[in-house]
């Protein structure tokens, strides 16, 4: 049994659909696949996607990401009940949100959103960065709360719990600032802010996780920190052929 990885699929492109559409229905029958985050914020879409993978894996692992929960169609729903709205959905699909057990290995999602413990949130970044318009959160949510909903969510389910001699984590956000490669243009660091939060990884070391997938930031990346392996496989954007390899990739084997 293989263990594949991917994030940030972002199907609404017809070209990024257009390899789940062609993924082959045979060749990972017996595998599993995680999926950190990211697919499409339209429902009917994410729930043609379960669907799809779980006639290619034999299992699916996911946790939404930030596009995921954006409501831009529809007035009434917030994000959070939204990411509730998608947690049934995929159930519904036989596609897993919770920690999975199979003999010595777990593999567990850590929910989460950015808290600005990378760097101080910039004036411009509310104007240019979609959450903010796109996310709609309950009337008695401040920005920490956010993050705090998704923190405790981890706790309340008993996610920070799991125990096994190997440990998979993964979340959509990044853990630490420090995997995003020294090569990025100063220009583009200004997002920093808004990439994930400090508190996953305080998770990733109460779990002793042996590897933990992320996504969101678009870079591929394989990286040991701290007895940790981190990866990043994002499929990314149809233009994003410099720093995404459009695949999936295998991170562990049984």
């Amino acid at each position: 049994m293989r263990i594949f990885a991917i994030s940030d699929i972002h199907i609404d492109y017809k070209v990024n659909k257009k390899w789940i559409d062609d993924l082959s229905r045979q060749d990972y029958i017996n595998d599993i696949l995680i999926i950190a985050g990211d697919i499409t914020s339209d429902i009917k879409l994410l729930e043609y996607v379960f669907k799809e993978l779980k006639r290619c894996f034999s299992e699916v692992l996911y946790v939404p990401g930030n596009h995921d929960l954006w409501v831009l169609d529809d007035p009434k729903l917030t994000s959070i009940g939204k990411f509730y709205k998608i947690i049934e959905i995929a159930e519904n699909n036989g596609v897993i949100t919770k920690p999975y057990t199979y003999k010595n290995l777990s593999i567990v999602p850590i929910f989460g959103w950015y808290d600005y413990s990378f760097q101080k949130k910039t004036p411009n970044i509310s104007k240019v960065w979609m959450d903010y318009s796109a996310c709609r959160w309950p009337d008695n949510f401040n920005e920490s709360d956010v993050c705090d909903f998704f923190t405790e969510f981890n706790i309340y389910n008993g996610n920070m719990m799991v125990k096994n001699d190997l440990i998979i984590s993964y979340s959509h956000f990044l853990p630490r600032i420090d995997i995003m490669p020294f090569f990025i243009p100063p220009k583009y660091r200004e997002i920093y802010c808004v990439l994930g939060s400090s508190i996953i990884e305080s998770q990733i070391r109460n779990l002793k996780s042996n590897i933990h997938v992320y996504g969101h930031s678009h870079v591929n990346l394989r990286d040991f920190r701290d007895s940790t392996l981190y990866i990043n496989n994002a499929y990314g954007y149809p233009y994003e052929t410099r720093i995404c390899a459009k695949k999936l990739t295998m991170i562990h084997e049984l």
